[in-house]
């Protein structure tokens, strides 16, 4: 009598039928967000060790007053977006914010699952709250509108990403890691995930009822005008041009009418200030 045998195409059918019966919309994945949270969780273990042993991890249970000051500050930031009652998976993931001492990275990401970093060159190189805060929505957005997964499980497929996801991938984890960490490539989100992100900014900034809704734009200007002067930082190469964006973010703002006036400096002064930047 002839055995049947499962080849990996039954058990990814399986695998996607239990995950997609397990979420209310799948938003285009066939992850479940359970396994955006479990893929997050992995990562961000990798990112944590890497630059733990770099000394470049500033830990959240650290005993010193001013890394201490700085996360209270963070926080303060980041909870406003998150509380804005538009982040759609607010409750489902655990949005934890992390700082990671390198004055000379501009950048932020978020992992899938909601585990964000913040490079200290980005807080160094900017000067108004809003505009920090329209990155951090910017990439709250990413994980929000699940870019990070849908990228890639185009880039690995599902099976392997499911693997990365359970723990027992450990090669492919490490370089997940790099490429969201920007130090193998980075991540490169199609534009219209850009946009969606860039959109996305103005409504949770603007369900703030704090920040300027077009916040994410005082950034791409500061980029365009550091390009300008023949000086483009190192995070365009990752980026779409900010040209269009700029735009686009204004134009978002002002279809919802939403309030552009700028919040005080007040947090982001006392974060630099804890970080002596």
């Amino acid at each position: 009598m002839r055995k049947h045998i499962f080849t990996p195409a039954w058990l990814l059918a399986l695998v996607a039928m239990l995950t997609l019966g397990s979420c209310e919309s799948n938003d285009g994945v066939i992850f479940s967000t359970k396994d955006d949270i479990s893929l997050g969780q992995q990562v961000s273990q990798e990112v944590d060790s890497t630059y733990r042993a770099q000394g470049k991890l500033l830990e959240r249970n650290s005993s010193n007053a001013n890394v201490q000051k700085a996360y209270q500050n963070l926080d303060r930031i980041v909870n406003r977006i998150l509380n804005s009652g538009q982040v759609k998976y607010r409750q489902e993931f655990p949005w934890t914010v992390k700082l990671i001492k390198d004055d000379n990275t501009l950048n932020a990401f978020a992992t899938p699952g909601g585990q964000i970093y913040v490079f200290t060159g980005l807080i160094k190189y900017l000067q108004d709250e809003d505009h920090f805060a329209g990155v951090l929505a910017h990439e709250i957005a990413h994980a929000d509108k699940r870019h990070s997964v849908k990228q890639l499980q185009r880039d690995y497929g599902i099976s392997l990403l499911l693997s990365v996801a359970l723990g027992n991938n450990p090669s492919t984890l490490r370089e997940i890691a790099a490429q969201l960490t920007g130090s193998l490539a980075g991540l490169k989100f199609s534009r219209d995930a850009e946009k969606e992100a860039d959109e996305t900014s103005v409504l949770y900034l603007g369900g703030t009822n704090y920040y300027a809704c077009d916040g994410a734009a005082g950034f791409f200007i500061r980029l365009e005008q550091d390009s300008q002067q023949g000086t483009p930082p190192e995070f365009l190469s990752t980026h779409p041009s900010p040209d269009n964006r700029i735009l686009n973010i204004e134009q978002k703002a002002q279809k919802q009418g939403c309030d552009t006036s700028s919040a005080p400096d007040t947090d982001f002064e006392q974060l630099k200030s804890a970080l002596n930047l």
